[in-house]
């Protein structure tokens, strides 16, 4: 009978495994049986997920929008140029622009499945998911929040894309609380991947899976920083709190080239309950003032004309935003306020009686949809939108790749849209491609080592149906994958039992030395997660550009992070877990060590400010168009457990000019 500290170890070997049950993993499931069948069916595919899928990943709450739908208004090269543009000018076209030409499918699935999507009627009225009307597919017209943006009643938007993944994969494919810690490379060749290895967060189960392909989908990285939430709040996030950094530090650790890892977004939401702006600014039509009533966007605009061009253009990049705003809390203007009642005096003038009620009601059901905290908040405020203004505060960083961030993964793109097939830069390590396509769409540097949504970096802005999107073109790649090494046997590089050891050191760290002392949490001889966790977000907050120096930072408090982080990894080897739940949160603590030092190196490699109102280098406080516009990427050595950061060429793919006054 397995105990806790002796698991019962399960050994299983699959031709692809599927690691995540957000939507990037979901898209994988779904899409990936037709392949298989057309392959011949004898393709063993199985996907673990720490979670249960159906409340699983960045959309577990709900969403009350889907923010990225093509349509007939736009096509995939503007979508390309928004998200250049959002990102300060440096991402990936090819991967942007093979998104926006799939991505659409997606959403028709969604619909297709029951996801109730709001419609204009012919006299332009609008309608809820309620109504039974035209399909998107047929030309049904929704309702845009923005230009990309399209309204949903999304309380359900995660069941029913898991549904569809769950019938499509079978059950008997699928194993929900299984929490993989470490990717495994192969005996054979170190730039292969062989597996990969996790344990139960419910029994004392230890699981190796042997596996040609893998997708690694396991979402960005919240609480590296030091929350504004905290005491009774603490927990409390905008994005999802169990996303650990796993995707970029299993990567990494397998030698995956990693990207853009300086990248972070902060964005501006309601204070206290993070709860969603977009439906307000968008939709509602309401500005953001400052305590004097003046709205901020207007009354610095200039400060806009000193990062050309992405400061002139019809939407500002969305770190210029936040740089406007931190102008008046930093000069004493603030609070910050949402102006919802003069918003909604506004709508009642142009709208019918039906819609304003309708509105009304959206005005609660966007918090109920995705952030239900926020309601919450209202609630015990004595807040009623139509008549008193809410509070808003620009959040702690977070690390993501799928939503306004665009920090991740080197992933190998399409081949039939012009991009570079070679390196200008030098520096570039010699094993690694030259490239953007050199592979399978969707694989990494490591070979047979694929990822999807907040894995992939340089191509921000794919949200919640981007990453279903990019998951269905890796399932697809995989397949392909797969067929092409029919003769390879994965066999893994390290010894089973020494991964085991290695799994659950902090359980023996417990055992050993928990009689040391009378309180258990105090001891000489380990460090509970919690307090370890703590360490890293002090770190992270007070040295890498968090919200205790209003997102600052400079050469010598990078370098002190360094010192830092250097100690807090070694400590990390005396992490405690005295159940299966310490042991989840040791090992997210872990990964999310690891994807906080990449971030701090990537800062302390770009000698520059791209991002200003996500952060500033104070001796580097400027956007440096001339040396800096490019890719500054890493890889990890694992054997000295060092970053090594470098610089890559960008290229423009499409055509900028367009999108510019």
């Amino acid at each position: 009978m397995a105990e806790f500290g002796n698991p019962e170890v399960v050994q299983e070997e699959v031709d692809i495994l599927l690691i995540g049950g957000g939507m990037a993993c979901s898209g994988a499931a779904y899409e990936i049986g037709p392949w298989v069948q057309a392959a011949g069916g004898d393709i063993k595919v199985k996907l673990v997920d720490k979670a249960a899928m159906d409340r699983s990943g960045a959309v577990a709450q709900g969403l009350s929008a889907i923010n990225t739908y093509i349509g007939s208004e736009q096509d995939p090269a503007d979508y390309a140029r928004m998200v250049s543009n959002d990102l300060m000018g440096i991402t990936r076209d090819d991967l942007a622009y093979d998104l926006g030409r799939h991505v659409d499918e997606s959403v028709h699935l969604f619909e297709e499945w029951g996801l109730p999507i709001w419609k204009t009627d012919e006299n332009g009225e609008r309608h809820d998911g309620s109504k039974g009307m035209t399909p998107l597919k047929d030309g049904g017209k929704p309702v845009r929040s923005g230009k990309w943006q399209i309204m949903i009643n999304g309380e359900s938007y995660k069941w029913i894309v898991a549904e569809a993944a769950k019938k499509a994969l079978g059950m008997d494919n699928i194993q929900e609380r299984i929490f993989i810690v470490k990717l495994v490379n192969d005996k054979n060749d170190s730039n292969r991947i062989a597996g990969a290895v996790g344990f139960s967060v419910r029994e004392h189960k230890l699981y190796v899976f042997k596996a040609k392909a893998i997708l690694l989908a396991a979402g960005g990285c919240v609480n590296i920083f030091r929350p504004r939430s905290v005491g009774e709040g603490q927990g409390r996030a905008w994005y999802p709190v169990w996303n650990a950094g796993s995707t970029y530090a299993m990567a990494a650790e397998a030698g995956a080239e990693l990207t853009m890892m300086e990248n972070r977004f902060v964005p501006t939401r309601f204070k206290d309950g993070y709860g969603p702006v977009g439906a307000w600014f968008l939709l509602f039509k309401s500005k953001a003032t400052n305590a004097f009533g003046e709205v901020y966007m207007d009354r610095n605009k200039e400060m806009l004309d000193d990062y050309p061009p992405y400061g002139q253009a019809a939407v500002p990049a969305s770190c210029l935003r936040n740089h406007l705003m931190l102008k008046e809390m930093k000069e004493g203007r603030g609070p910050i306020w949402m102006d919802t009642v003069t918003a909604l005096a506004n709508l009642r003038e142009t709208l019918s009686p039906r819609e304003v009620k309708h509105l009304e009601a959206e005005a609660w059901e966007d918090f109920l949809d995705m952030c239900i905290g926020q309601c919450g908040i209202w609630a015990g405020e004595n807040i009623e939108p139509e008549k008193k203004n809410s509070e808003l505060m620009p959040t702690e960083p977070y690390l993501l790749g799928s939503h306004s961030g665009c920090c991740g993964i080197w992933t190998s793109g399409p081949d039939d849209v012009g991009a570079p097939t070679d390196e200008s830069e030098a520096g570039v390590p010699d094993h690694l491609p030259k490239g953007w396509n050199w592979g399978y769409r969707g694989m990494t540097t490591v070979s047979g080592l694929f990822t999807a949504g907040d894995g992939v970096g340089a191509s921000g802005h794919k949200f919640s149906s981007g990453s279903h999107a990019e998951g269905r073109m890796a399932a697809k790649a995989m397949v392909k994958y797969v067929m092409d090494n029919k003769d390879l046997t994965p066999e893994l590089d390290t010894d089973v039992d020494a991964l085991i050891e290695e799994i659950y050191r902090p359980v023996r760290n417990y055992l050993e030395h928990k009689d040391y002392s009378t309180a258990i949490d105090v001891n000489p001889n380990y460090i509970t997660p919690r307090m370890l966790q703590f360490r890293l977000q002090k770190v992270m907050d007070e040295y890498v550009a968090g919200v205790a120096t209003y997102y600052t930072t400079n050469e010598h408090m990078l370098d002190l992070a360094e010192q830092k982080l250097e100690m807090l990894k070694e400590d990390a080897l005396k992490m405690r877990a005295k159940d299966l739940h310490e042991l989840l949160r040791a090992w997210e603590n872990y990964h999310r060590i690891l994807t906080a030092e990449a971030h701090m190196k990537h800062i302390q490699f770009r000698q520059e400010s791209r991002y200003p109102g996500f952060y500033y280098r104070m001796d580097k406080n400027f956007v440096d168009e001339e040396n800096w516009k490019c890719f500054v990427n890493s890889i990890y050595d694992k054997e000295t457990k060092t970053y090594k950061c470098f610089k890559r060429a960008h290229v423009d793919i499409v055509d900028k000019a367009k999108l510019f006054k």
